[in-house]
């Protein structure tokens, strides 16, 4: 690997190429914070658009609240959401974090984010069935404004193209390049996401890759 893949410096060159050539994204799309908790169990597995379909049937049912998705039966709720896929999966995920709002902080989101340190409070989202790293981090990062950095697929196809990762790097490897190599911001931490997600979906594809348009492609 050379120094040049090596260097912090190289992922502030990334966001300013990226931001220069989109702009701000204003991610994530969600009215509350529970939505974005809903959205971040929802996206797993699937692509936002269908979603964005589960949410709209959510908010219809006026069942897009804590108090009111708590109290919806489990199989009335994975068919709202079977829009996402894996809805009866997900559907346990959602309910399985109900359970653990209620239980350790009476159903408040306030007192969820405001009872621990982001690396404390990541510790117990991992313990709940169905919430991965990240999830968990989308979680803190989108609803509770904790610097947390998001690794997707997107951000580890472009790591990995770009040769600064291997192909079976961990999560939490690929975590720590961007914890260790940029400020603890969250803004900065949000953007950044949003716009390697805007790269990859647009630009960075699994198959036949728009190389030569994206605007990361000088630092190929």
């Amino acid at each position: 690997m050379s120094e040049k893949k090596n260097g912090n410096n190289l992922l502030i060159r990334f966001y300013d190429s990226l931001f220069e050539r989109f702009g701000p994204q204003q991610w994530w799309p969600a009215r509350t914070r529970f939505e974005v908790i809903v959205g971040a169990i929802l996206t797993q597995n699937t692509n936002w658009g269908n979603v964005e379909r589960a949410i709209r049937a959510l908010k219809k049912s006026k069942a897009l609240t804590p108090a009111k998705m708590f109290a919806l039966p489990t199989v009335k709720l994975a068919e709202l959401i079977r829009p996402s896929g894996y809805f009866n999966i997900k559907a346990k995920r959602l309910k399985n974090f109900l359970t653990y709002l209620y239980s350790v902080h009476g159903g408040s989101l306030n007192r969820l984010f405001a009872a621990k340190e982001g690396s404390e409070l990541r510790m117990e989202l991992l313990s709940i069935n169905g919430i991965g790293p990240e999830t968990a981090d989308s979680i803190l990062l989108y609803a509770g404004q904790k610097p947390e950095f998001v690794i997707d697929a997107y951000t580890r196809r472009i790591l990995q193209r770009h040769g600064i990762v291997k192909e079976k790097s961990a999560y939490e490897e690929l975590k720590r390049l961007f914890t260790a190599g940029l400020p603890r911001d969250v803004r900065l931490f949000n953007e950044y996401h949003a716009l390697i997600v805007k790269t990859g979906s647009e630009y960075c594809l699994a198959r036949r890759p728009k190389c030569e348009s994206c605007p990361l492609e000088p630092f190929l």
